[in-house]
This record gives structure tokens, sequence and C-alpha cells, in this order.
């Protein structure tokens, strides 16, 4: 099987390097040919352009900064879709546009070719180690015939759904953490404007009920099943607790954004008359404004909690 990469950039050139370890035959590209140098001493072919690659490549990856690059470099006049082979696979490694995604899988299914977004999340530090989560949409056949290409650069390859479900994946799992790193700018600036040292601050909220579990855990037992109802923790409470907090803020003179549409959400819910509901009854809200409903089969909630966990927590 011939395997073509392109974009050896900080991720790329790591993830071609464990192609190459894995035994996979390798044609590479990128702007610049003295990125793929060290590819080439180990046998790479370098290919002049993306045509060329994908003219001599069953399977295509591309990890590439922006959607614009992406998007170049398959429908460019030398770009991968003028070259693709007929039942070829692309995976786009990038974090892309859902919209381009699912545009580019149209053209490269009027060639005959697969295109399927797989966005990666584990950092340089991953991609060197392969501990790498690997999120695909697209066709399933496609992915399970070449999953073990994935498998040389990733140790959580999964399948998501069709064309752009995995794109939506990596945006939801980037922006929740950068959403979260701003609230915690927040709460940890009062904390130390209030006079706490930052890190027996951080010691202390280590080893509360958020300090303990997975970022995503705070989705089991509520928003995903749908139910609020009894308790783990009232509304009424923590809409007091929050507003003690945005209180303080206001005492130390310290804007908090984020943190007051916080208070401002679940001073809406409680006024819904959801006081003596669970706390995470304020993601209705959001719920309604989607126009979704969001529950999931007990069962399968389980059988998903029962499956192992990765070892290595996945960074950006």
């Amino acid at each position: 099987m011939q395997v073509g990469f392109v974009g050896l950039g900080t991720m790329g050139a790591r993830m071609a390097e464990n192609l190459q370890k894995a035994g996979f035959k390798l044609i590479v590209n990128d702007l610049r040919k003295d990125a793929a140098a060290p590819h080439l001493a180990a046998g790479a072919i370098w290919a002049a352009t993306p045509r060329a690659l994908a003219k001599q490549s069953d399977v295509i990856l591309t990890s590439l900064p922006e959607p614009a690059d992406v998007e170049t470099v398959a429908l460019a006049d030398d770009g991968l879709l003028s070259g693709v082979q007929r039942g070829a696979a692309w995976f786009d490694l990038s974090t892309n546009s859902q919209s381009l995604v699912k545009r580019l899988a149209a053209a490269f299914a009027e060639k005959g070719a697969h295109m399927l977004d797989a966005p990666v999340s584990g950092g340089p530090q991953g991609a060197a180690s392969r501990k790498l989560a690997i999120w695909v949409g697209g066709d399933k056949s496609t992915f399970d015939r070449h999953k073990a290409v994935l498998d040389a650069i990733g140790d959580q390859a999964r399948h998501i759904g069709p064309i752009g479900s995995a794109t939506v994946a990596k945006l939801v799992h980037n922006m929740s953490g950068y959403a979260i790193v701003c609230a915690l700018a927040e709460t940890f600036a009062m904390g130390v404007k209030a006079g706490v040292e930052p890190l027996a601050l951080w010691e202390a909220v280590r080893q509360g009920a958020a300090g303990r579990r997975y970022t995503f855990d705070a989705l089991i037992n509520q928003w995903l099943p749908g139910k609020y109802d009894p308790p783990d923790f009232a509304l009424k409470l923590a809409h007091k607790d929050v507003g003690l907090a945005t209180a303080l803020g206001r005492e130390l003179g310290l804007p908090m954004r984020i943190c007051d549409l916080a208070y401002a959400e679940m001073t809406e819910a409680m006024n819904r008359g959801w006081a003596s509901r669970d706390s995470r009854a304020v993601m209705l809200l959001e719920q309604e404004r989607a126009g979704i409903e969001v529950k999931v089969d007990p069962e399968r909630l389980k059988e998903a909690l029962s499956l192992p966990f990765p070892a290595t927590q996945a960074k950006k």
C-alpha cells in the first residue's frame, strides 16, 4: 500500500515518521522540500505536487494549518483532486470547517474516491508517541479498510458518523477546552486577588468534586440521560454559590464576564421554577434554544461508560 502524506509541519512530520516506523511506503509533499529531509532519508519518495502524490497513493493523509490550505491542496490545478485514483481514500487530519469538508467529500465522490474528515487530538507529544485520538467522519467501510494506517499514527482511532461528524467533535472538544480556560482565568484571578496564594488555591480546588473528575464526565449524570430529578445538587444552592462568587468579584473590582453570564443563565433557570431540580438543569435552556432534546438510552450510556478509557489524556 502506498501512503501519501501532505503537510510535514510540527504534527505532520511526527505522524509521517510513525507511518514509516510501521512499515508503510510513504510518498510526501510539503511547501518546503527540506521539511521532508528526514523522511526522504528514511526511504520516502518525494512528490513535487499534491497531484503527483495523489496519482501514486492508495491512501492520502493531509495535516494542514487552515481550511484554506486544505482547499488549495485539494482543489488547485495541481491539487489532490486532479490526480486522485478511483477507489483511493483521503483522510484529512486537519481541524477543518464542516461545510468545506462536506464540499470536498462530494467532489472526491464524483471521481470515485473517498474523502473522510479525521482530525486528531493529542498535540505534538501525542503525535510523536502515537498517543493520539483520531475522530473520523465518512464512509464506515473505508474507515475499517484503512484503520491500520490510522493505528500507525494514533492509539484511539474511532469512527464518529457521517462526513463532517468528526470535524464537529473536534470543534466541540477544542471550544469546550478554551471556554473552560477563560472561565478558570476569571475564577482563579478572583481567588488570587482575594489573597489566596496561587499554588495553595490550585491544590485546594483540585481536591474538590470538579477537580477530581474528567472534564466531560460532567455530562454523564444529567445531560446525556436527560435526567435532572432528583437533584444531585439543587439549582437553588448552586445559584447561591455562584451569586456569592460574582459578588466577591464585584467587591474586588474584578470584571468576571463569563461568570456573570453563568449567573444570568442560572437566574433564568431559577425563574423557570427549576430551583429544586439539579443544578445542571441550566443545560435545558440551551437545548431549547437549539431546538434539540438530548436523551441517551440508559443501556447505551452504560455500555459507553464500560469501555476502557485512554491511559494518556489527549491535549489539543
